[in-house]
């Protein structure tokens, strides 16, 4: 019994560990950023209020010696509404995209997602994806040329191309945009988009000139600040991608590229961007081109972070043309849609672009399992529930064991107290006896701590899907819950909304996690108290420990706790029960209530 005491002792010390630098950590990080992004964005409304006629910044560089473009310029500090109406444009009106093309540069640079909003109000602004690189947010995504032997001038960030054919770019409508150099060399773009967030960018350059061209093509993905969000261990935000077809994912920070640029081995096939916890641009470069790519950040001008790729030239002969095709992904990370694009697209390993983490196989698994529930009850928060009861049934025979060794282990408690009494201090010969004792009996004492250690893994692999899929962003529950993805919005200290103010963040405890601490109590009373005095006192304290440090999780991640808790209520007292054994529950919350006998001197 001591063995298993000391295994669920580790464990639990473990994920107080994992829960104490979440809210002692991660927490007041989140909130110091969250107040130095608002205070940015008063300066920067104050900024605009005193200098409404803002300078634009210097033109954006071009390739020069066949390098790819690191797009130096002054810092940027015109408005978004000023950028946009500066420069021709193409309209972008799909069901999921609103926003335009730049006709400079044929730039990707004004997008947002018409079914996701700031807040879980429908009428507050849209999410904005990208931003021109006029704007002190700019965030964009090119495809253009870089010149070679006899190619004249070709596209690049500063060359204004000819809407041809269409009027504006829907899911339906394609637009084709043109442009011929001095060398007679014509480039036509047909840009495409469908009916979510996939463009295809297909180009074809004919070469009308005498002399043979050498042209290559290169995309860049373009970021000047970092996300607000704090970073957190199990969420990755900034650059990744599947350099190669048979390669594996590779992920940077924005702290490790502004140490250091990542150059990327040369490679056919694959795709690269920068992520966001919900959002992403990928760029997926011609798949039968060999690329060079990089992770940079740049500081000469305007400080910026850059996802690039050059392919290799392609030499172009007179009256000959080429056609490469680029993919260019802009959008909401959902997951039905990345996995379409994996395989209708024949991108590798696409859905990596999904933060999955160490337990794929497990956390990619259970989000399919919930995301089937959603779409037949249509509540996320059910399907938690009801996923829930799945993986209990799943682990109902480890469960069983572990209960069934639970009830030996203490059907066999007062033979062990008679060896203690027996043997006294002589450590080795009591657990000698112990050890004879269990081998008699025919019990395992580390069975019990199996299923528990195979559980963890579960636990942070759903954590991990709340925390990560943009599926549970904004999904409401019942009642006060109205975003799965955000913790609970009430709060005792204000009797749940009772009386007009907060209260201090640390003490912010809502509805949920009471009932998840009041579940957890009582699943820990299920046995009996531990005679050490130490593990007694844990044992007392770590249901009200963890309430207050899940108080900040995810109100999806606690509503599961508190309904894993319940079930394992009932299932242990159906299984010890079945044992012959007593459920000591009621005698222990009795016993806390009860006097206790004076002391005799």
């Amino acid at each position: 019994m001591e063995n298993n005491r000391n295994y669920f002792i580790a464990i639990a010390l473990s994920v107080l560990i994992v829960l104490g630098w979440q809210f002692f950590y991660m927490n007041p990080r989140i909130e110091a950023q969250r107040q130095a992004a608002e205070q940015a964005q008063m300066e920067a409304e104050a900024q605009k209020a005193a200098n409404p006629q803002a300078a634009a910044p210097a033109a954006t560089a071009g390739a020069v010696n066949g390098t790819l473009p690191g797009q130096s310029q002054a810092s940027a500090q015109a408005s978004r509404a000023d950028a946009i109406t500066k420069s021709q444009r193409v309209t972008i009106d799909t069901p999921a995209l609103l926003g335009s093309i730049n006709l400079t540069g044929a730039r990707l640079d004004d997008l947002k997602l018409k079914g996701y909003h700031e807040t879980v109000d429908d009428s507050s602004p849209m999410i904005t994806l990208f931003n021109p690189a006029e704007t002190a947010d700019g965030y964009f995504t090119e495809v253009a040329f870089i010149a070679g032997e006899g190619s004249g001038t070709v596209p690049g960030p500063q060359t204004v191309w000819t809407l041809a054919e269409g009027e504006k770019l829907t899911n339906t409508t394609p637009v084709t945009l043109t442009y011929t150099n001095e060398a007679g060399i014509t480039f036509s773009r047909k840009i495409s988009v469908d009916d979510r967030y996939m463009f295809t960018v297909e180009d074809t350059i004919s070469n009308g000139g005498t002399a043979n061209a050498t042209i290559a093509p290169y995309g860049r993905i373009t970021r000047y600040n970092k996300p607000t969000t704090a970073s957190i261990y199990v969420l990755h935000e900034g650059f990744l991608g599947v350099v190669g077809s048979d390669n594996g994912l590779i992920e940077e920070s924005y702290k490790s590229i502004e140490g250091e640029n990542v150059a990327n081995p040369k490679a056919t096939g694959g795709w690269l961007g920068i992520t966001d916890k919900y959002w992403a641009a990928a760029l997926v470069p011609p798949q039968a081109v060999a690329y060079e790519s990089r992770f940079s950040h740049f500081t000469d001008g305007q400080p910026r972070f850059q996802a690039d790729y050059k392919n290799d030239p392609v030499a172009i002969a007179p009256g000959q043309s080429s056609t490469l095709k680029t993919l260019v992904f802009a959008g909401a990370k959902e997951v039905p849609v990345v996995d379409s694009y994996e395989a209708a697209l024949s991108i590798p390993k696409f859905d990596l672009l999904i933060d999955w983490g160490w337990f794929y196989f497990i956390t990619k698994p259970m989000f399919k399992m919930m995301d089937y529930f959603y779409r037949l009850v249509g509540n996320f928060g059910v399907a938690i529930l009801i996923t829930t009861i799945v993986v209990k049934a799943l682990f109902f025979p480890l469960a069983s064991k572990q209960y069934a060794s639970m009830a030996n282990m203490k059907r066999v408690q007062p033979k062990m107290e008679e060896l203690k009494v027996k043997h006294g201090d002589d450590r080795m010969a009591l657990q000698q006896a112990m050890m004879a004792l269990y081998k008699e009996e025919k019990i395992n004492p580390v069975a019990g701590c199996w299923p528990v250690l195979l559980q963890i893994p579960v636990f942070f692999a759903l954590y991990k899907v709340i925390y990560v899929t943009i599926e549970m962003r904004h999904a409401p529950f019942f009642g006060w819950i109205q975003d799965l993805s955000a913790p609970d919005p009430t709060t005792f200290i204000n009797l749940f909304g009772l009386l007009p103010f907060e209260g201090p963040a640390f003490l912010h405890l809502g509805v949920w996690p009471i009932i998840m601490g009041i579940t957890m109590f009582l699943q820990m009373r299920m046995n009996p108290t531990p005679p050490d005095p130490t593990q007694a006192m844990l044992f007392t304290w770590m249901p009200v420990l963890f309430t207050f440090m899940l108080a900040s999780f995810p109100a999806g991640l606690v509503i599961y706790w508190a309904w894993n808790n319940t079930l394992s209520i009932i299932q242990q007292a159906f299984i010890m029960k079945r044992h012959g054994v007593k459920v000591e529950l009621f005698d222990n919350l009795k016993g806390l209530f009860r006097r206790k006998p004076a002391a005799t001197k």
